[in-house]
């Protein structure tokens, strides 16, 4: 991993863990796996244990470990750096990604409560008028009882939100392709069309990877179907919206967003986002921060040591879903 993730990660009690569960090989750090000292480490792997900013595992590092047999990631998507490679040899690999699905899912959830009480455009009311209003009186509808919510993708995440959901007075929908509608009940939801997600939602949130597929899938057409007042929260990745549609939706008060990720992931200085009253933008702060990133380390160390028992992982990534992993 990078030295920054390091930093982040590897806490005294994540190494404790690591090192009860393996005979772990740290330090040094692996940041670079060209080097003589990498080289020498490899050749006696049996699991690496990566995090953000991992090199790709490629042919070359495969060969330079000839007893590798597992990957355990300690953060979320394994496509930067497992490689076909990896798969061909048929290592196992493991992602915490299910324990970075938690914090986006507190962070939806609690846009989609505020979303529903308008708390974005009221607040920038209050704060020019500085008086006391009946804003409900005045024609806005208030309120979380009764909303109905649009979930786009039965991702991890996906799922965890509906779960968080479901203690209150919400009316969730969602479109997966993938989910039957026996599925979207069991999670709690009733399964629609895509277009009929973005009609009937009075907050849509987006879980979809990032896919050739996706790309630029939410777009000005599903916009224009979106509730007059609606909210559009995006945790999932920036380019699978138009932006462009959005800002202009948004300038003209139709819509409101919620953007912890943009495309690019800071955008220009003169986007017509930042200046729209109706949009908060947070920076990519949804998934693991702080004390949060303890919880990648201690989903990783558990499953070395299922690894090391010789228990299967219990949150594989198979080659037929790393895909479909954000």
């Amino acid at each position: 991993m990078s030295r920054g993730g390091a930093r982040q990660l590897l806490n005294e009690a994540a190494v404790a863990a690591f090192a009860e569960a393996t005979d772990l090989r740290y330090p040094p750090l692996l940041d670079d796996f060209g080097t003589e000292e990498a080289r020498a480490i490899l050749a006696e792997a049996e699991v690496l244990i990566t995090g953000w900013g991992c090199p790709p595992v490629d042919a070359p590092v495969l060969a330079a470990a000839p007893r590798l047999r597992a990957i355990v990631h300690a953060a979320g998507t394994v496509r930067l750096h497992v490689t076909e490679a990896c798969w061909e040899r048929g290592i196992l690999v493991s992602s915490a990604a299910a324990a970075n699905a938690l914090p986006v899912a507190e962070y939806t959830l609690a846009m989609i409560l505020l979303a529903n009480k308008r708390v974005l455009g009221i607040s920038a009311d209050y704060g020019r008028g500085r008086e006391r209003r009946n804003w409900a009186a005045e024609g806005e509808v208030l309120g979380n009882y009764g909303r109905t919510v649009g979930i786009l993708g039965a991702s991890l995440i996906g799922r965890r939100v509906l779960e968080l959901l479901r203690p209150f007075d919400l009316r969730p929908l969602l479109h997966d392709p993938f989910v039957s509608p026996e599925e979207a009940a069991a999670l709690g939801a009733e399964s629609v069309g895509l277009r009929e997600l973005f009609e009937r939602s009075d907050v849509v949130s987006l879980h979809v990877p990032l896919l050739p597929s996706t790309r630029g899938m939410v777009n000005r057409e599903l916009l224009s179907a979106m509730r007059a007042g609606a909210t559009l929260i995006n945790t999932a990745r920036g380019a699978v919206l138009d932006q462009d549609a959005l800002a202009e939706f948004a300038a003209a008060g139709r819509v409101s967003a919620v953007l912890d990720v943009t495309e690019p992931e800071v955008l220009p200085p003169g986007h017509p986002l930042w200046d729209c009253e109706n949009v908060l933008i947070s920076p990519h702060i949804a998934g693991s921060v702080g004390n949060e990133v303890q919880r990648l380390a201690e989903y990783a160390a558990a499953e070395a040591a299922r690894y090391a028992a010789g228990e299967p992982f219990a949150y594989p990534v198979l080659p037929s879903r790393r895909d479909l992993t954000a």
